[in-house]
């Protein structure tokens, strides 16, 4: 018997949503975001259906993020198509999350990365569980942080999304409710009742808020970040972490030595992100990262990064270019400019009819 690598099902009032890959660290597949959409646009125009539960089977992860090898062998491959229609999909997928009309609950326990961020910090309601590990490390293979990064990254406080994004940092339940990363935090061992309760028809909102408890672990000191981020250019960012540094602030050592490893062009991608990002709506940071994915697909970092760091397991990426001087201003430039053959269209929530296509 097959297993399914995801379930949506209603539940009384409930659209409840379970990723099914724990033995993949329940990492997204194209099948799995159609699959969401298609409940999530049905549900919708139900009115039986008056809320959205997402959670994930397994104890290790909520999503890792995207199947990258799948998505490595497509481009290895040369079909850019099909990556491009999972990029697509998924964008689409987050901004459905994002505007949803119904109250939308991600019950995170676990490791929450890349694609499964998108899933679930544009919920209405995101509750962390004691194994919530957060972080978006894209850089680290080539990539850049996507599926919505360029909008709520740059609005966590003290510049603390330029530090996430250029380092891949991963943040605990304590710092996501402090940074407005979630909103509520319930133990493990009450995650079920919560969901009980919700499945049920309880006031989602009161529902939360019986089952949370006040976080117990310590919230990271960031103080440090504001000023060693601010810097528009990279190399002063990492002039302020040597500056840091040799004032006695191990953090800023660490995270200097983490953007040492990154990909220089995911770096400087990550950057302007993070600059131009407070600036978007969501629709418009959405078209951007559609932008940026269309043009890196066809390059050779990400391939590179996810052969060294994911498949081969050397943690010897060769980058090309292999440093921040040697990057091309112009071709970096590229990677935001619009699309010839148009830009990422995106759900118009309000006019729905059935169907993801915008009123006419």
């Amino acid at each position: 018997m097959t297993v399914p690598e995801i379930m949506c099902d209603t539940h009384g009032p409930c659209g409840l949503i379970t990723l099914n890959r724990p033995q993949a660290l329940n990492a997204l597949t194209h099948g799995m975001v159609r699959a969401m959409t298609r409940a999530l646009v049905q549900w919708a125009q139900d009115p039986k259906v008056t809320r959205v539960v997402i959670t994930a089977a397994g104890d290790r992860a909520f999503c890792a993020g995207g199947d990258i090898r799948l998505l490595h062998g497509q481009g290895l491959a040369g079909d850019h198509a099909a990556q491009l229609a999972f990029w697509h999909d998924e964008y689409q997928l987050n901004a459905i999350i994002k505007r949803y009309p119904k109250p939308f609950v991600a019950l995170v326990n676990g490791i929450v990365m890349g694609g499964g961020v998108g899933v679930s910090v544009h919920a209405k309601h995101v509750v962390a569980g004691d194994n919530f590990a957060f972080a978006m490390p894209e850089v680290g293979i080539g990539f850049f942080p996507d599926v919505g990064a360029t909008w709520f990254l740059p609005r966590l406080p003290g510049h603390v999304g330029t530090f996430l994004a250029l380092t891949g940092t991963r943040v605990r339940a304590s710092d996501a409710l402090a940074l407005g990363l979630a909103q509520a935090f319930v133990p493990g061992s009450g995650m079920a009742a919560l969901q009980a309760g919700l499945v049920a028809g309880a006031d989602v909102a009161a529902c939360i808020a019986d089952h949370a408890t006040p976080v117990t672990a310590p919230v990271s000191d960031y103080r440090w970040i504001a000023a060693c981020f601010a810097p528009d250019s990279l190399a002063d960012i990492i002039k302020a972490l040597e500056v840091a540094t040799g004032q006695g602030h191990a953090a800023a050592g660490l995270a200097r030595q983490q953007i040492a490893a990154k990909s220089p062009t995911s770096l400087a991608i990550a950057r302007r992100q993070m600059r131009m990002g407070a600036g978007l709506s969501f629709e418009q940071a959405m078209q951007v990262e559609y932008r940026i994915v269309s043009r890196l697909c066809r390059g050779p970092d990400f391939y590179e990064g996810v052969r060294a760091l994911v498949i081969d397991k050397d943690n010897q990426p060769q980058w090309r270019p292999a440093t921040l001087d040697a990057l091309d201003c112009q071709q970096l430039a590229g990677f935001f400019a619009p699309l010839p053959d148009g830009e990422l269209e995106l759900p118009d929530i309000a006019g729905w009819g059935g169907t993801l296509e915008r009123p006419a």
